[in-house]
């Protein structure tokens, strides 16, 4: 039988070159106070030994440790995963995020952590005293919470807050919730509708209230009520089904309406069909999130795509630079709203 292969370590590189552990190991780090001879000879023996550093071998210098942290709301993870709804809100954030630690030769370590565990400073503590990492991202609703930022801070652990405008600690990035709730508003102006619902996601979470701050200004400016066809939402399929019969319900229906993420609008286009209504000649439907099932449903839904995986990267690189100061606002990565078959204009009203 063959045998294995023995893996190249840093102690193989540096019993070649002959020189000490941590000298290997400041090179491999980039360091300086290492003379250019001694670059080249340890670089002459990575090459002839093939060898890749590993984080162990770039962590001897006690400097970094190369790991960046993300943490995510265990409870909706954990529910989201089980009821299999196809939010693709991880594959994106671990996209954008690995990639760019990659690019830096940094890994990307993701985390579940309740947000709402009166112990969460005992639990994310123990989490960063086994893995020290060299940043943390936080995504909503850890994102405002008080008790996780502060505990980074006093760790003095660079961290970045996904969905946050929040004053303190920490860099803040957005991801346009307003003025994408905004455009979405104005594009079904734009196609005639001047009934347009608005389902509201949980408010818990901050950028719910800026998605609704977005769809109050754009039907202010266009002198449209925006609180008759206002409902309230949680994010999942039941609070969007029960907001979409409300509003149906209506005696002067909306012909239009927006819900604040997929699954919301998924409901209200079941409850459509439920009720006889054909989409969009009917009811115009525009979502936020773009998460695959929008290309799936009948028709396909015009959606606000949220720029997670980019979001993610300028969090990665705002935390690994370390000579840049926190900016003094969020950093606000722009949505896109597109456009797909479930939007048209309204019905013309029969004459009476």
């Amino acid at each position: 039988m063959a045998r294995r292969r023995q893996a190249v370590t840093i102690k193989h590189v540096a019993q070649d070159a002959g020189v000490s552990l941590q000298t290997v190991s400041r090179v491999i780090n980039n360091e300086p106070n290492v003379r250019p001879a001694m670059k080249e000879r340890i670089q002459a023996s990575i090459d002839k030994l093939g060898y890749v550093p590993s984080i162990a071998a770039q962590r001897m210098s006690g400097s970094r440790s190369y790991l960046i942290l993300a943490i995510n709301d265990r409870e909706r993870t954990i529910a989201d995963w089980r009821a299999r709804q196809g939010s693709d809100w991880i594959d994106q954030m671990l996209l954008g995020g690995m990639l760019k630690c990659a690019e830096h030769g940094y890994r990307m370590i993701f985390e579940l952590v309740d947000t709402h565990n009166d112990h969460v400073e005992r639990e994310l503590g123990a989490t960063i005293a086994a893995l020290q990492p060299d940043g943390v991202i936080l995504t909503p609703p850890h994102s405002d919470n008080p008790l996780i930022a502060g505990l980074l801070a006093k760790h003095g652990i660079p961290f970045a807050r996904i969905g946050s405008r929040g004053t303190g600690a920490g860099f803040a990035l957005t991801m346009g919730d307003e003025t994408s709730a905004y455009e979405a508003t104005r594009h079904l102006i734009d196609l005639g509708h001047s009934r347009i619902g608005f389902i509201t996601g949980s408010d818990e979470y901050s950028l719910s209230e800026w998605r609704h701050q977005g769809y109050v200004r754009a039907m202010t400016e266009a002198g449209l009520d925006p609180q008759t066809w206002c409902a309230e939402g949680d994010f999942s399929y039941a609070s969007g089904a029960a907001a979409a019969r409300r509003l149906l319900a209506m005696a002067d229906r909306p012909t239009a309406i927006i819900a604040s993420n997929d699954q919301m609008t998924l409901a209200a286009l079941d409850t459509a069909t439920q009720a006889g209504l054909a989409v969009p000649a009917d009811l115009s439907l525009v979502c936020f999130d773009n998460t695959p099932v929008t290309r799936f449903t009948n028709p396909q839904l015009t959606a606000v795509d949220q720029p997670i995986a980019a979001t993610f990267s300028r969090a990665v690189e705002l935390l690994l630079d370390r000579d840049a100061a926190a900016p003094k606002a969020p950093v606000d990565v722009p949505g896109e709203l597109i456009v797909r078959g479930s939007t048209a204009p309204p019905a013309a009203r029969p004459s009476g």
